[in-house]
């Protein structure tokens, strides 16, 4: 067989049930399909299958476990196909990594959560350009007190997953890096948290405690990701096939397209319909399984 398909449901809630449906709609489509192999019972299998593509795999799958809280996500492994588990992971923060977005957050502490959400959200669906969105949320933060960082930190949550995700890559050699249109203050907390090894975003100006409604330039945009997946893996030495992204926005979609297991994980519309892999359902413990890692082979601990 030359490719799998891996379902991925949360624990407990994959049945046979899921994988004979998965079966039945690859074999409609003419597939041949191999015996399963669970990676973690009851929560992820691989189905080993040859005759069609994997995006066509994925897209069966899909509607045959509509109803299902199950995510499929479909893979090459012919001989000259990449390796499946990839060597260099490139994540985006809010939304992915963490639970929230943490620009959101901050302009909580000026009454203007809600008005800069939904600029948030216009530019994360692709509806605005990013950069621009970006200077303009930061503007209307002009003279809010950097204690209002500290207290946006210490509110902020890690995606359930997320250290399961760094610290087994990093225990198999993968470098992990987090790539993020946010700000250092919060990049920099996550990355000393969960152990990435780089962290690469935006700088939020401010002066006598206050911040001055600026970023300093050149935002860090979706070309930025793109560049900062390829530097990366330039430096590691591996090829673009060799690496993993994941993130939720329009501003992921170059580093999700480019990279060789490109993640949409619980993404906006125009993200999760463009990337050839999405995650639905489940946490970011999810790429693991992508990656064929088992059950017994995650941790969360570093080291």
């Amino acid at each position: 067989m030359d490719h799998v398909l891996t379902l991925i449901a949360p624990p407990g809630a994959l049945a046979q049930p899921h994988l004979h449906r998965a079966r039945d709609a690859l074999r409609s489509l003419g597939a041949a399909i191999g015996a399963p192999d669970w990676l973690a019972p009851g929560q992820a299998a691989d189905l080993p299958f040859s005759g069609i593509a994997a995006d066509q795999a994925a897209a069966a799958a899909h509607l045959a476990l509509t109803d299902a809280t199950v995510d499929a996500i479909a893979q090459d492994l012919a001989p000259d196909a990449p390796e499946r588990r990839k060597r260099l992971l490139l994540a985006d923060m809010d939304s992915t990594i963490v639970t929230g977005e943490t620009l959101d957050e901050l302009a909580a502490a000026c009454g203007l959560k809600e008005r800069i959400s939904e600029i948030t959200q216009r530019a994360m669906n692709g509806e605005i350009d990013f950069p621009t969105a970006l200077r303009e949320r930061v503007g209307m933060l002009e003279g809010l007190s950097t204690d209002a960082l500290d207290t946006t930190w210490a509110a902020t949550e890690m995606m359930p997953g997320a250290a399961e995700l760094v610290a087994t890559m990093r225990k198999h050699g993968a470098r992990c890096a987090l790539v993020s249109g946010g700000f250092t203050f919060f990049t920099g907390r996550v990355a000393e948290r969960l152990g990435f090894h780089d962290h690469v975003s935006n700088t939020l100006l401010h002066e006598g405690g206050r911040l001055t409604g600026k970023v300093a330039e050149p935002i860090l945009d979706r070309h930025s990701k793109l560049a900062t997946l390829k530097r990366l893996a330039g430096e590691e030495r591996v090829p673009l096939a060799a690496t993993l992204a994941v993130g939720d926005g329009a501003n992921d979609l170059d580093m999700l397209s480019a990279a060789g297991l490109g993640v949409a994980f619980r993404a906006k519309p125009i993200v999760a319909q463009a990337a050839r892999a999405r995650v639905d359902h489940t946490d970011l413990a999810a790429l693991l399984f992508a990656q064929g890692y088992r059950a017994d082979e995650i941790t969360a601990r570093l080291g």
